[in-house]
C-alpha cells in the first residue's frame, strides 16, 4: 500500500498494490499494522452506504469525545470526496481536499479526527461506498458544516441544480459560525 500525504496534515490517500492476471485481481484493502503504524488509529465500526447519482452526503463529524477518524472507499460507482480541516489549531483550518474515490482507481482516503467529510456521487449508475470508523457513531456528538458555504468553495462538479442534500445536511451552518 502507498500512502501519499495531502496538504492537510494527517489526511492520506492510500493506493493498493493491485496484482492481475487473466483470472482478474488480488489487493489488500486494509492491514491493520501497517495502518496503524502510519496513523495511530484503530477501527471499532465499518458502514456502508448506496446512494444514487447527485446524492451529496455530508459535510459531517463528530465531537470529542466522540470523534471519529475514517478510512473510505467505494466499491461500485464513482464520488468526489470532500475533507474540511475544522482543527482550529490547525494551520490549514477552513481548508478543504476533493479526491475522486472509484472502484476503478481503489484509492482509499484517510480522515482524521478535527475534519468535516462528506461526499457527492458523480457515476449515474450510482456508488457503494464503505468506510470504517475509529469511534462508534454518537447522535449526540454530530455535527456539520454546509456543503455550499461560499467561504469553502468547493468545486462539487455538479450544477447545483443536479444535486441532491437531504434536509438535515441543509441545515448545517457555515464554518464561519462553528463554536466548537
Amino acid at each position: 500500500m502507498t500512502y501519499t500525504e495531502t496538504p492537510i496534515p494527517g489526511v492520506l490517500i492510500l493506493e493498493p498494490q493491485i496484482f492481475s492476471d487473466e483470472r482478474g485481481y488480488f489487493f489488500e484493502t486494509f492491514r491493520e499494522d501497517e495502518f496503524f503504524e502510519k496513523t495511530g488509529v484503530h477501527f471499532v465500526q465499518e458502514n456502508q452506504s448506496w446512494s444514487k447519482y447527485g446524492i451529496l452526503r455530508g459535510m459531517h463529524f463528530q465531537r470529542e469525545p466522540h470523534a471519529q477518524a475514517k478510512l473510505v472507499r467505494v466499491l461500485s460507482g464513482i464520488v468526489l470526496d470532500v475533507v474540511i480541516d475544522i482543527r482550529k489549531n490547525s494551520p490549514t483550518y477552513g481548508r478543504h481536499i476533493a479526491v475522486e474515490l472509484s472502484a476503478e482507481n481503489k484509492k482509499q482516503l484517510f480522515v482524521p479526527t478535527g475534519c468535516a467529510h462528506g461526499f457527492l456521487v458523480l457515476s449515474r449508475e450510482g456508488a457503494d461506498f464503505f468506510y470504517k470508523c475509529s469511534a462508534y457513531y454518537h447522535k449526540e456528538s454530530e455535527g456539520g458544516i454546509r456543503f455550499d458555504d461560499p467561504a469553502l468553495g468547493i468545486d462539487w462538479r455538479l450544477p447545483r441544480e443536479e444535486i441532491i442534500v437531504a434536509e438535515r445536511d441543509l441545515a448545517w451552518p457555515p464554518l464561519s459560525s462553528r463554536t466548537t
